[in-house]
């Protein structure tokens, strides 16, 4: 029994030690994902605009005035989305929690049952893993946690998330917005500050990209090129768009 009971414990703290490793790159992903998301976006819809008005030949001036406008109304706009989102989240996470504990506490058997269930798909035989089993309920709360991550598959999300969510991609959209808008500001002609615009922002962009693929997992040139390529055509677009319905 004693044999049993050593087992299970060491099996229970690799378990907490593979549960702690995960969420440290849990949280570090979501802040990249958010500085992703408000990054990419900041590039692209001010920099579409500004092109657009500069294809209608609108003054330097009312071309900033309008892109910062855009810059603080996007930042907004996209903070209140990663805020009801985390929110919305941390909502769904609870609810499951509170359902689990009840069937923790009302059909205890059927919840061991489970947990042996997923133990037996690591590999883990019965004569392993039914002493981590009984050892988890004899913990209530280690075997909740249990059933939120191997069960639901869900991490506890952090308590500050929702803020830190929409104050990340608020500032990664205004950081973004300003890059296209900058030429703007020290270039009163509109045709050389177009032009200025359109090759500080793909080089933005393509940075961007490519910082981008490095943390996604994905080619970073790759991205670097792709993301450029989206930038550029949605300016293009706006700009002919602009061209063509001027009077």
């Amino acid at each position: 029994m004693e044999g049993g009971e050593g087992n299970s414990n060491g099996v229970e703290e690799r378990l907490l030690d593979m549960q702690m490793h995960r969420e440290k790159h849990f949280t570090a992903g979501e802040i990249v994902r958010d500085m992703i998301m408000g990054m990419s976006d900041g590039l692209t819809v001010p920099f579409a605009l500004a092109a657009g008005l500069s294809g209608a030949n609108t003054p330097s001036s009312i071309i900033v005035t309008a892109g910062l406008a855009e810059v603080a109304a996007g930042a907004i706009s996209m903070g209140l989305g990663g805020y009801l989102a985390a929110k919305s989240e941390a909502d769904h996470y609870m609810r499951e929690q509170n359902r689990e504990k009840e069937e923790i506490l009302s059909v205890p058997d059927t919840e061991a049952a489970e947990v042996a269930d997923i133990l037996a798909k690591y590999g883990l035989q019965p004569n392993d893993y039914w002493p981590v089993v009984n050892a988890l309920r004899k913990r209530p709360d280690a075997w909740l946690e249990f059933m939120m991550r191997f069960e639901l598959g869900l991490e506890k999300p952090d308590p500050k998330r929702a803020l830190q969510s929409a104050f990340t991609i608020a500032i990664a959209y205004v950081v973004g917005g300003l890059v296209p808008l900058i030429p703007y500001v020290f270039i009163p002609i509109v045709k050389q500050a177009v032009i200025i615009s359109v090759i500080v922002t793909l080089i933005a962009l393509l940075f961007f990209g490519y910082i981008k693929g490095h943390y996604t997992g994905n080619k970073p040139v790759k991205s670097a090129i792709q993301t450029a390529i989206i930038g550029a055509f949605a300016s293009a677009a706006a700009f002919g768009i602009a061209r063509a319905i001027q009077p």
